[in-house]
């Protein structure tokens, strides 16, 4: 097939590298292919060996392509949202003392005088979002070209990434063999496929459960609200469920997605199952209600310390609920759990597409979806941000005409006067609250408190 019509997302995750390819040619998105790969080369979201991440990539998309009988050149990332910093800016040019029609060049001189004066010192850019343009300091346009104008002003946000995690990022798709087109803000990008138009603009909450972080993101009016991260996720509660039950991580995974559900009120202990343990010749027998008072241990805390935040901001207030994406949300029982935890409406959200339908690829799905509607500004946003330059190969790399032919927006996401409570909340929650927590976990009884404070 012709990679010059083909939308490749590429998310990185601690646990996994997911990437979905999608053709742009028809008049909607097509997903011809996805594939997952285990990363060994990252923890809690965070690149800590370049070459094994490299790996993990090169595998998935080279998996990619031979299932969709394709070559890739190039890819778009999702960046999580624990590496995100939103900037509100603006930008003021001239353009001309009699007046003319507002040109390509004219947006994009604008753009880059937004951007440039809001990066901070360590930080670069991956996408900026303009909220308005103003003609004349009173004209307010969503797209000013062919417009007569003495001056162009832009308001919007500036969302950046710290230079080493991209730079680690960068470097590892470019040892696998390949190059990064642009970045996508990942919240905004499952966004764009989990919530509908409804539950963008009037609020809600994603919970996207990985296999190394835990991150909530509050989105209200098509705009991020707030967003918080806590450094725990799926595979300390396979490490529980490890460390309890005496046997390999490996098959402890496996005892977790076959056995396990996050709410023990869904399971009995009549129901049993065989585990093999280190140093003994004898499986050990045990009840899946004892295996759900495990994980729910871990999983109470880990909802704990982002209900937190959640809380204070107003989210569980939102009509939308919490949707619930990422690959955690195979455990069975997850969705009662958080319904429960934070007593409001929730949802699993996973992709519909054929060979898609697995929670562990909203973000890439996300991902291409959120390219394929990208608008004529979005692309000379992404041209100031990225450069024009591309291979010869795909010419979906380059931000001109023919891209901007094939990539259309319907619907505008904008981001305004975010900057103060997202800065305010991004940064990861190392100290993890524990002292907090276990105040409140040794209240409870039971086997499912005994396991909080052995965790602990």
């Amino acid at each position: 097939m012709s990679n010059s019509s083909l939308i490749v997302g590429l998310d990185i995750g601690t646990d996994s590298v997911k990437a979905v390819v999608a053709d742009a040619s028809v008049n909607e998105i097509q997903v011809i292919g996805a594939v997952k790969e285990k990363n060994k080369g990252m923890r809690q979201g965070k690149i800590v060996d370049i070459d094994q991440t490299a790996n993990a990539i090169s595998s998935a998309l080279k998996n990619v392509e031979q299932k969709t009988n394709s070559k890739i050149y190039r890819v778009v990332t999702g960046i999580p949202v624990g590496m995100l910093q939103l900037e509100t800016s603006t930008g003021l040019i001239n353009i001309g003392e009699d007046g003319r029609e507002v040109s390509d060049q004219d947006v994009k001189r604008v753009l880059e005088l937004a951007i440039k004066q809001a990066v901070k010192s360590g930080r670069e850019a991956i996408a900026f979002l303009p909220s308005r343009f103003l003609l004349d300091g009173k004209t307010d346009v969503d797209d000013p070209r062919k417009m007569i104008a003495h001056s162009l002003e832009v308001h919007g946000i500036l969302l950046t990434a710290p230079t080493g995690d991209l730079h680690n990022i960068k470097k590892a798709i470019e040892r696998a063999g390949y190059q990064n087109n642009f970045f996508i803000p990942t919240p905004l990008a499952i966004a764009s496929v989990a919530l509908d138009e409804g539950e963008r603009t009037f609020g809600s909450v994603i919970l996207d459960l990985g296999g190394g972080t835990t991150t909530a993101t509050v989105i209200h009016e098509n705009k991020i609200k707030y967003a918080t991260i806590d450094l725990e996720g799926g595979e300390d509660v396979t490490k529980d469920i490890s460390v309890v039950l005496g046997t390999s991580k490996k098959d402890a995974e496996q005892i977790k997605l076959d056995y396990g559900s996050a709410d023990p009120e869904l399971t009995s202990s009549e129901d049993k199952f065989s585990v093999k343990t280190v140093g003994k010749s004898e499986q050990e027998t045990v009840d899946e209600n004892y295996l759900s008072q495990i994980i729910a241990a871990r999983m109470d805390q880990i909802l704990g310390r982002i209900g937190k935040g959640l809380a204070s901001h107003d989210a569980f207030k939102l009509p939308g609920g919490v949707v619930i994406t990422g690959g955690m949300t195979l455990l069975q029982g997850l969705q009662s759990a958080v319904e429960k935890h934070f007593e409001v409406k929730t949802r699993v959200y996973q992709p519909d597409e054929m060979g898609l339908r697995n929670p562990a690829y909203a973000a890439a799905y996300g991902v291409v979806n959120y390219v394929y509607n990208l608008n004529d500004i979005d692309l000379l946003v992404n041209g100031v941000i990225y450069g024009t330059s591309a291979s010869h190969e795909n010419p979906l790399a380059e931000f001109s005409e023919n891209s901007i032919n094939i990539f259309k927006r319907h619907a505008e996401v904008s981001e305004n006067n975010t900057k103060g409570a997202y800065n305010d909340t991004i940064a990861p929650r190392v100290d993890r609250e524990k002292d907090g927590a276990n105040k409140s976990e040794n209240s409870k009884k039971g086997i499912r408190g005994f396991f909080k404070n052995f965790f602990d």
